[in-house]
């Protein structure tokens, strides 16, 4: 294993992104679905990024980026296509021991971005550290076509039992077994 599998809780977390064009909307609304509230750093903009601006999903400083900009950030996502900026956001980010991911650029990044499965609240990740993101996405929608749409429900429906469940059968292993029957 070359990297460490996590799942980070962002909600209300403030996260960056840098960059203003369609890799960036698609890392801000990652983000948003994951609760952050997303900053987005671009001298300009275009297309997607500017809807979330314009909906006041983003806030947006439209200038180039500066290291106080790291200020509070849990995580940050540099989807820009200016090496000298990716570099920059990565060494400012790395030194102050935020995370980072330089899309297409995992020399640069201290996590990377695994191919996601959405079944909320059950998310799967498929991740081949990097080296073949088109190889995660491939076994990605493998699994997607595997697991049913209502996956999701499933879930919800056990997490309105579980306490129950849990002051029923205070034996671990009672209560693994019965939720193993229901599964």
């Amino acid at each position: 294993m070359q990297t460490f599998p996590l799942f980070l809780s962002l909600q209300g977390r403030r996260a960056l992104v840098v960059g203003g064009a369609d890799a960036a909307a698609r890392k801000a609304e990652l983000l948003l679905k994951a609760g952050a509230q997303v900053s987005l750093i671009a001298e300009t903009v275009g297309g997607e990024v500017a809807q979330f601006i314009a909906e006041g999903r983003i806030s947006w400083a439209g200038r180039s980026f500066d290291e106080s900009d790291l200020e509070g950030m849990s995580l940050v996502i540099v989807a820009s296509e200016d090496e000298s900026i990716e570099a920059r956001v990565s060494a400012a980010a790395q030194r102050r021991c935020v995370p980072v991911n330089v899309v297409d650029r995992p020399a640069l990044s201290s996590f990377i971005m695994p191919a996601i499965i959405d079944r909320s609240p059950i998310t799967i990740a498929v991740s081949t550290g990097g080296t073949a993101p088109a190889l995660a996405r491939r076994i990605r929608a493998e699994i997607e076509r595997s697991l049913p749409a209502a996956l999701g429900r499933l879930a919800r429906f056990a997490e309105i039992f579980r306490e129950q469940v849990r002051r029923t059968l205070v034996v671990p292993r009672a209560r693994r077994r019965f939720w193993d029957r229901v599964f």
